[in-house]
């Protein structure tokens, strides 16, 4: 069985990237699976270990940071870590799967030095701030200041576009999913 590549996707929030995500799933012969974060917060509600997240305390979250057991992990908020296990990506991998991944532009990129030509690292790009605005505003889901926070990040975001292997720009998210789409199955031959 021929193994599994890494696809890093990375955006500004309202760029679309999740929808983007979403809609590649359902293409079955881009062979997409994902990996289970882990993180160093409590369970949420009905939260599972190894479903949702895979729930470390604090202590064992940074031992394994120390063993190099993380591709890539952030600390979110003081005492609250996220990151990859490099034993997720080896089973998605592994398994003959292209590991799809939705992470920070810092996180992405961090992978993509990980492992080099075994990763794909595309940026997706608003089609201008000003769209990128009208969307945040049309989902209705953030204050006023948040949005300003959002626009503010999306700027700093937009800066390390030029150290992806690629740029989709999602004016057109059937266009959008379409070009990743082609961009994965060229990557994976």
């Amino acid at each position: 069985m021929k193994e599994g590549k890494i696809i890093i996707l990375s955006a500004p929030s309202g760029t679309g990237k999740s929808t983007i995500i979403r809609n590649l799933v359902g293409i079955d012969d881009l062979r997409l699976g994902f990996s289970v974060s882990a993180t160093s917060r409590l369970p949420r509600g009905e939260e599972k270990h190894g479903v949702e997240y895979y729930f470390l305390s604090e202590k064992e979250f940074k031992e394994r940071v120390e063993r190099g057991e993380f591709v890539e992990w952030e600390e979110v908020y003081p005492g609250t870590c996220y990151g990859t296990l490099l034993s997720e990506v080896t089973r998605v991998t592994h398994a003959g799967r292209n590991l799809i991944m939705d992470v920070d532009v810092k996180g992405a990129l961090n992978i993509k030095r990980y492992f080099g030509e075994k990763a794909l690292a595309i940026f997706v790009m608003p089609p201008s701030k000003e769209e990128l605005e009208k969307r945040l505003r049309e989902r209705s889901t953030d204050s006023e200041e948040s949005i300003l926070k959002r626009l503010a990040k999306a700027d700093f975001e937009m800066s390390f576009a030029p150290e992806f292997d690629t740029v989709v720009v999602n004016d057109d998210l059937e266009e959008a999913v379409n070009k990743t789409a082609g961009l994965i199955r060229k990557f994976s031959e």
